[in-house]
């Protein structure tokens, strides 16, 4: 499982990169290099081990590269949705060929007396961090891909987030999938329902108005389909991790 831990993480760097600073090939150049480098960490230095950092770099640098193309693309943007469907299957179907991981990540993870690391291994380590990291940028990435996608961002706002007062979905997104991720491994998984209620909640006033129905409707589509693709994310990622 190590290599598909590093290519969660690859992904997960290039796009929180992508997110701190939006400079043109940078967010996967930095991706790349980082899911190398853990992978050096983590004791991968074989021959098999190298040419499978190599083929995630690649990977990593072409997603980045099929994002960008894609926000910028006035048609759908399933380029890089394939690419990480794709990528994704590929990793977990050669997950079995995979060595342990080791080096000094696996002796860092012995040293360390925290009781939420203890027997946690580099392969599981590894596995995590990529999940969990996969819920910050990555998982509002995906959204707006699949919103974009499928035609459901607002007609003038040309691939941008639609004009409208619910402003925190960007920050609100990567906080309940890191609640239902955390909760789902706690053993509580009903309890990532609040979760998922608390959000509706929050926002029926704003989808029950009944001004403008017409701007309602579509707001309520956006609201749903993001909500749905963003859930699938955190629950998809907890499905990696069982």
């Amino acid at each position: 499982m190590s290599w598909l831990g590093i290519l969660l993480i690859g992904f997960a760097v290039t796009d929180l990169t992508h997110a701190v600073r939006r400079t043109r090939f940078l967010p996967e150049c930095v991706g790349a290099l980082v899911a190398l480098c853990v992978g050096l960490l983590a004791g991968l230095t074989s021959g098999r081990d190298v040419g499978a950092l190599l083929v995630i770099a690649v990977t990593v640098l072409l997603w980045g590269l099929t994002v960008t193309w894609g926000f910028r693309h006035p048609g759908p943007a399933w380029l890089p949705l394939g690419v990480f469907v794709v990528a994704l299957a590929v990793a977990v179907a050669c997950s079995g060929l995979a060595p342990d991981a080791g080096g000094p990540l696996a002796r860092w993870l012995d040293s360390v007396t925290l009781p939420v690391l203890s027997d946690v291994s580099a392969d599981r380590f590894l596995l995590i961090a990529g999940a969990f990291g996969l819920q910050l940028s990555t998982g509002n990435v995906l959204v707006r891909l699949v919103l974009k996608s499928t035609g459901t961002l607002h007609p003038l706002a040309d691939g941008a987030m639609p004009p409208t007062r619910l402003k925190g979905g960007r920050l609100l997104g990567p906080l309940e999938r890191v609640f239902i991720l955390a909760l789902a491994l706690g053993g509580q998984v009903t309890a990532a329902s609040v979760v998922v209620a608390a959000k509706g909640l929050l926002r029926f006033p704003e989808l029950s108005s009944r001004r403008d129905q017409e701007r309602i409707h579509q707001m309520t589509e956006y609201f749903l389909l993001g909500s749905f693709v963003s859930w699938l994310v955190a629950l998809g990622s907890y499905v990696l991790l069982v």
